[in-house]
């Protein structure tokens, strides 16, 4: 019944599974990775045929995680998975990003890559088992695919590289990078880094891409024995060329023109219109001008990748290593708790930072628990950055992945929560953008935290790299522009201080790279991030002494654990008391740790005192500041230290006789105690006679002893 096939082999010390013919027979390619006891089963499917006038190849990868993989029930109230999450978002764009160079050119079919989590057993990460189960499924289908890839996770523990790092492993590493390729070069690569230096980097790629290729060979291996028939590769017809040949001679010369001019949206317009003079020409002549669309990049990327080759200069006029022009500026919004505006060239980000207490923590739920989250980095593009119009809605893909290469430069240089008790946001608004807004947003998220008086260790900066590579030679390009992006070979992303790297992202367009290549690119990035890290130093060197003026002060105070049911009170009467009263945000810890969140100190100290008068235990002889809460005949109850009570005998109200106890106080009056003692069931005995009133002195000398009747009052009432 089941045509099975299954390739086992040893990885890393735990043992790697593909299996196909089982599951998900009516996929083009399925197969179910397993890695310890994580499993992902992994489907491709392609449409036979392309849709009619499709100018793009259209790949969707979409991986998800079931709740059930790790015996879970889904939080919320439909208790079913719905919406991706942000890293379900993430480990799809970290698949894509090293399968989509690997088709091939022309190829239109609509292609969906699904990766589902079964299985988690919260040591193996799911996302590598993933990579490896897709690109496999691929590799069987049929499908025209380039690969097989693999992919691999590399930590640095104690000087020394790890391969598939546990999850204990990978919180005692200084690196988490990931990395996809071929058997002949590294594609994709993704880092969050402790300032290391680009030599342990690049000893890590190159220790990943060794290390994944026994995975490769396992594909092909499966592949023999289980694929279907190859498709047949699309193939550029006699048409096809000859339109290529005369769109070259309408088109180039203008095109060559229109790429000389350095400003971006002057540039796009002349581009646009040497286009459609072109297609304009094309279908005078009777040719096919909407089929010649596609084939323009092709023009375009050859005037401007050969231009660069061979004179060294840009399209901006720029040599090969200079940074744009860069402004950089703090404190532009006045009600911000940190605000900078970081302008590159066209680039430009306003990042914003805002402090907040525990109970802006965002909240996780992920497969490996609920767990909490204290810094948070948000990237919106709006489409007006480019000059167009366009949907606003919820994030996309981009968006999220680019909030989350900013979020790992930044994330390695932030004070330990202990020290600087704060949750953190960062908004980063892309108000202009001509290439690299997402290292835009690291430099400007490095100086309005600072600015928030948030004590980063030193300021990041990022820079993006690219690359046009020919057969007769290539060219590294610091500071990218937009249409060197897209016309290019490489986006190479490095963020980090002036002592070293703290994230890394590099997408390949070409089947790989030399290590040479990427030598190269780290070492002229690196010089590019002083540049940079130099310009911002003009607007601010390093965090601001204090914090904002707007920006909530957090006190920290430690109480015995077993008195945190006392502050908290019955259901939390006591606590929400406290907040009401002092008008503070107040967070308690397990272990006894409270953190107490105000914009005005008098109102912090309220609380704290407060809580203090609450866990503190009365000591005799010490005197308090209290308030009557009721009075009696034989004396009146005061409260002090918090919530605890005291009676003051009637005897102890004044010096002197005393007929009445409301001749002397009453409820609500503020008055100044001493703690005489305990009486037999531990009831605080307190006094006011012998304190003065005003003051706040001990004048037990000038009143002396009580004697005679008081005494006998307060024997009487005791025994009552």
């Amino acid at each position: 019944m089941f045509n099975y096939f299954r390739k086992e082999l040893d990885w890393g010390g735990r043992k790697l599974v593909l299996e196909t013919g089982k599951i998900a027979r009516q996929a083009d390619g399925a197969v179910l990775a397993r890695y310890g006891d994580t499993i992902v089963l992994c489907t491709a499917v392609g449409a036979r045929t392309a849709k009619p006038g499709q100018d793009f190849f259209p790949l969707t990868v979409n991986y998800q995680e079931k709740a059930f993989a790790a015996g879970k029930i889904p939080g919320g109230f439909f208790k079913r998975e719905g919406r991706p999450s942000e890293r379900e978002v993430l480990v799809s764009r970290l698949i894509d990003r090293p399968i989509r160079p690997l088709f091939p050119d022309g190829f239109r079919n609509e292609v969906q890559v699904i990766a589902t989590v079964l299985s988690h057993d919260l040591e193996n990460d799911p996302d590598i088992v993933a990579m490896v189960g897709c690109s496999a499924a691929l590799t069987l289908s049929g499908i025209p695919f380039f690969g097989p890839i693999a992919g691999a996770r590399v930590g640095y523990v104690d000087g020394q590289y790890v391969l598939n790092p546990t999850a204990a492993q990978v919180a005692e590493s200084k690196l988490d990078l990931v990395l996809a390729g071929t058997a002949e070069g590294v594609l994709m690569v993704e880092s969050e880094a402790h300032e290391l230096s680009e030599d342990v980097m690049l000893g890590a790629v190159t220790f990943g891409h060794t290390q994944f290729q026994p995975v490769i060979e396992a594909i092909i291996a499966l592949a023999e024995h289980a694929a279907r028939e190859p498709w047949p590769l699309p193939e550029p017809s006699e048409a096809d060329r000859a339109l290529a040949a005369r769109l070259d001679a309408l088109a180039r010369g203008a095109l060559t023109e229109a790429y000389k001019e350095t400003q971006k949206q002057v540039r796009q317009e002349r581009v646009a219109a040497a286009k459609q003079a072109a297609f304009a020409a094309l279908a005078a002549e009777g040719l096919e001008a909407d089929r010649a669309k596609p084939l323009a990049k092709d023009l375009e990327a050859d005037i401007v990748r050969n231009a660069i080759l061979d004179t060294g200069l840009r399209i901006d006029g720029r040599d090969t290593r200079t940074v744009r022009p860069i402004v950089a500026e703090v404190g532009v919004l006045p009600r911000a708790h940190g605000s900078a505006l970081f302008t590159r060239g066209e680039t430009q980000a306003l990042c914003v930072a805002t402090l907040g207490t525990g109970q802006d923590e965002q909240i996780i739920d992920a497969l490996e628990g609920e767990s909490r989250q204290h810094f948070m980095l948000h990237y919106n593009f709006p489409p007006y950055s480019v000059g167009e119009t366009g949907r606003m809605g919820s994030p996309g893909r981009r968006e999220v992945g680019h909030g989350k290469l900013a979020w790992r430069a930044i994330h390695p240089l932030l004070p330990a929560k202990d020290k600087f008790p704060y949750t953190l946001r960062v908004v980063s608004e892309i108000t202009e953008s001509n290439g690299s807004s997402s290292m835009a947003t690291v430099c400007g998220s490095s100086l309005a935290l600072m600015d928030a008086g948030v004590p980063m260790l030193r300021p990041v900066a990022g820079i993006a790299m690219g690359l046009i590579k020919e057969d007769r030679g290539y060219a590294v390009l610091s500071d990218i522009l937009g249409d060197e992006d897209h016309l290019g070979d490489m986006d190479f992303k490095v963020a980090g201080t002036e002592q070293g790297v703290t994230s890394l992202q590099m997408d390949i367009k070409i089947t790989s790279i030399t290590p040479e290549i990427m030598r190269v690119a780290l070492d002229q990035a690196r010089d590019g991030r002083m540049h940079i890290l130099g310009e911002m130093a003009k607007a601010l060197t390093s965090a601001r002494g204090e914090v904002a003026a707007h920006a909530p002060r957090i006190h920290v105070i430690n109480v015995p654990r077993e008195k945190i049911r006392d502050v908290i009170g019955t259901g939390g009467k006591v606590i929400r008391e406290i907040v009401e009263q002092t008008g503070t945000k107040i967070d308690i810890e397990d272990d006894g740790t409270i953190k107490i969140a105000a914009s005005e100190a008098d109102r912090a100290q309220a609380a704290i005192d407060w809580i203090r008068g609450i866990v503190a235990e009365p000591e005799v002889g010490v005197i308090y500041n209290g308030k009557v809460v009721k009075t009696a005949d034989f004396g009146a109850f005061v409260n002090f230290l918090g919530s605890r009570d005291g009676l003051v005998h009637i005897s102890e109200l004044t010096a002197g006789r005393v007929n009445r106890t409301t001749d002397v106080v009453n409820i609500g009056d503020a008055v100044k105690v001493k703690v005489i003692g305990f009486d037999e069931r531990g009831k605080v005995k307190l006094s006011m006679r012998v304190v003065d009133q005003a003051t706040g002195e001990d004048i037990t000398e000038k009143v002396g002893p009580k004697g005679g009747r008081g005494e006998r009052r307060e024997r009487d009432a005791a025994a009552e």
